[in-house]
């Protein structure tokens, strides 16, 4: 006689990180707010056998990288669940720091992997407006207060200061990496650079594990029969109904310049 539920297939959860890592509610955003219900779900939902992060991201925020990937650790930690990351076209920056939540990581030999630096843009606009005869005029209570004004002609210590901000936060994700990967990772001088490789060549950094897909490889390790049930971020209900275009046109603009650092 078979007892429902005691028989019933392995379950491995999918959670679905696509999108541009960044704060605030524009559909396709990846932040620890709008996850944390839904990996909550995958790790605590119906006794999975693993979780499987699929990842298809160009990064973005660092600090919402670090509380995502933070939360996979804690809640692994607390079910004892296993964590594998399945890279599709990219984990670069910030999205390969999610794919370091994961106790293996593994990737299609397409996929673009790495790009570990930190980066800032921006524009100096400072002759622009001198052409057009249009006077800044900028009132502070701190010297400092204006800093990096793309309006105002670039200041030095402005950069410097900068610059030794991006280093620190270069640092932490420099340690992030090497927390999670340890000895799997090799000693080429470039790892750290903001290079980024495809698959196979990431293999042999020690980036990631090896070249593998979700389906067959959990199938692989828990049967043929293996069930996923997929999490995955959706559209803010408006946004569904085509009322919020001009943000989610900001949105998409945005997350496409950087997808297009990597050529995807």
């Amino acid at each position: 006689m078979k007892i429902p539920y005691l028989n019933r297939a392995p379950m491995v959860a999918v959670l679905r990180l696509q999108g541009m890592i960044a704060t605030g509610g524009n559909p396709g955003r990846l932040n620890d707010a709008g996850l944390a219900p839904l990996i909550e779900a995958a790790f605590r939902r119906g006794k999975p056998k693993a979780v499987a992060l699929v990842i298809n991201s160009p990064g973005g925020s660092p600090v919402q990288s670090a509380l995502i990937a933070a939360r996979i650790r804690r809640l692994a930690e607390e079910t004892d669940v296993p964590v594998t990351a399945f890279v599709e076209d990219v984990a670069a920056s910030g999205g390969y720091w999610l794919a370091t939540a994961a106790d293996e990581i593994f990737a299609d030999a397409n996929s673009i992997v790495g790009s570990i630096g930190v980066i800032s843009a921006g524009f100096g606009l400072q002759d622009m407006i001198a052409k057009l005869g249009v006077e800044r005029r900028v009132y502070t209570s701190g010297k400092s207060k204006s800093q990096l004004d793309p309006f105002r002609p670039e200041n030095p210590e402005d950069v410097a200061r900068l610059k030794a901000l991006q280093n620190d936060v270069h640092e932490n994700f420099i340690t992030q990496v090497k927390t999670r990967r340890g000895a799997k990772l090799s000693d080429n001088d470039e790892l750290f650079t903001g290079a980024f490789w495809l698959g196979r060549q990431a293999v042999d950094l020690g980036l990631v594990d090896g070249i593998g897909h979700l389906v067959p490889m959990m199938q692989a390790r828990y049967g043929d029969k293996t069930r996923f049930r997929v999490y995955g971020m959706r559209k803010p209900l408006l946004a569904r109904f085509g009322l919020s275009l001009m943000g989610d046109a900001l949105a998409l603009a945005e997350e496409r310049a950087l997808y297009a650092r990597f050529g995807v």
